[in-house]
């Protein structure tokens, strides 16, 4: 596991730095998502950071803040979902913030849905512990081009 990964409540001050993450072209291709407008970024980010059902935390690496992981309800489940700056990917850190998150949400079972071809993904939820429930075709959304998922849940 690398050093440094720890995790803290996201701040609005992090909210650049997430941006910018999330406009990366090789991760909207893997994680099969449109990014989002800065205008819509930001008014999702009011939504989360008011709502004070969702856990969000932003994945640091010493001081410098590489991700973001949350806990959240979505269509009646308790659902995570992570992202980590594509410079930063292949060291183990989402593997490292997932553990840490787990450790600190309690809640059971929890629940993850991953495009079917993200295999790095995949890979850190089955280390995490959670365990394919089946694959689905997902509709297109203004969010989310269709694809095929992949349903992963953690008991």
């Amino acid at each position: 596991m690398p050093k440094g990964v720890h995790l803290r409540d996201v701040e609005a001050g992090d909210l650049p730095a997430l941006y910018q993450h999330q406009l990366e072209p090789e991760a909207i291709n893997l994680a099969v998502v449109n990014p989002r407008t800065a205008e819509a970024f930001d008014a999702h980010w009011r939504k989360i950071l008011s709502n004070p059902g969702v856990i969000a935390k932003a994945v640091m690496l010493d001081d410098t803040v590489v991700g973001h992981i949350s806990c959240f309800r979505a269509d009646g489940q308790d659902e995570v979902g992570y992202w980590i700056a594509r410079n930063h990917w292949g060291k183990g850190i989402a593997t490292r913030a997932l553990t840490l998150l787990l450790e600190q949400v309690t809640i059971r079972p929890l629940h993850a849905t991953v495009a079917r071809a993200n295999a790095a993904s995949i890979r850190v939820l089955e280390r995490c512990g959670f365990k394919v429930t089946g694959y689905q075709m997902a509709p297109a959304s203004e969010r989310y081009p269709a694809c095929e998922v992949a349903s992963f849940i953690l008991t």
